[in-house]
């Protein structure tokens, strides 16, 4: 195998979303188009985070090895005329509102879409585990005519879960802030 020319490397390992993101922005920010950011990270949810964002804003996500629990990520920052302005999706509930819903009787439709690890751990009661990574395969088992309340840890992976849904013709999306870190209700656990 031909070895990747790597300009800059990252740790994050131990750091969960939106961390890995957040440091990936500020290091790419700091590069030279062209150049290669390799960002290692333990978080299995940042090969969809960083895919993501990568996506989102014009790198290039070049790809992933992943050895002994640690993702090896690879990104080529882009030319500044390549890249675009990373948008944040405007339709937002916050967790107060679900929680009134939710204790008015409401049937609420919501997406959770962290790692499997996480929604075992606690969830809304009554939310459809469904991680981001899996999220563009399995939108095919979702009704577009739905409204679905989408939420993760922070806010961000949802975020990205959102403009995913709505492109594919989605209409009643709604990104739940700010998120299961912030969470005081009552969770569900396996």
């Amino acid at each position: 195998m031909t070895a990747l020319h790597v300009d800059r490397t990252l740790e994050c390992e131990g750091l969960a979303c939106p961390l890995p993101v957040v440091r990936t922005k500020k290091a790419i920010d700091d590069m030279n188009p062209g150049e290669v950011l390799e960002v290692r990270a333990t978080d299995k949810g940042s090969v969809a985070d960083l895919k993501g964002w990568a996506s989102r804003t014009g790198h290039q996500y070049v790809g992933l090895k992943e050895e002994n629990g640690i993702y090896r990520h690879f990104i080529r920052k882009a030319e500044a005329s390549r890249t675009k302005a990373e948008m944040k999706f405007p339709h937002t509930a916050t967790n107060a509102e679900i929680q009134a819903r939710v204790d008015a009787g409401e049937k609420l439709n919501i997406l959770d879409v962290r790692e499997p690890a996480e929604y075992a751990f606690g969830r809304i009661p009554g939310a459809i585990s469904l991680p981001l990574g899996e999220l563009e395969v399995k939108m095919t088992q979702l009704d577009p005519n739905n409204e679905y309340y989408v939420v993760c840890r922070t806010g961000n992976r949802s975020d990205m879960a959102c403009q995913m849904l709505t492109e594919q013709g989605f209409k009643r999306i709604k990104n739940v802030t700010p998120g299961m870190l912030q969470w005081v209700h009552d969770v569900e656990k396996d």
